[in-house]
């Protein structure tokens, strides 16, 4: 299995209703990528000082699972649409488990 794994610190510009549109969208789009096998994400609870704002991870089957879903057009469009627009830095690593 491959997972994904990446984090997101927003601009200071961003606005709670882009943050909730980023979960929604992604959330929405999760189940129409047939090679995700697991699919979490959310903002960061706020506990420790210094995090990024907010993680998505995604398992696969293997490597090509993983291509798929970084190059589906549904998913390209919605981080164009609803993450770019805020985003400040971002974070990923994929890794075997």
């Amino acid at each position: 299995m491959i997972r994904h794994a990446v984090l997101f610190k927003w601009t200071t510009e961003a606005t709670d209703e882009q943050k909730t549109a980023v979960a929604a969208e992604l959330t929405a789009l999760a189940p129409t990528v047939p090679s995700i096998r697991g699919f979490v994400l959310g903002p960061d609870v706020g506990v420790a000082a210094g995090n990024f704002d907010f993680a998505v991870v995604a398992d696969f089957d293997d490597e090509a699972g993983f291509f798929a879903y970084r190059d589906d057009p549904a998913h390209r469009e919605v981080v164009g649409r609803t993450v770019t627009p805020i985003l400040a830095q971002r974070v990923a690593v994929q890794f075997r488990y």
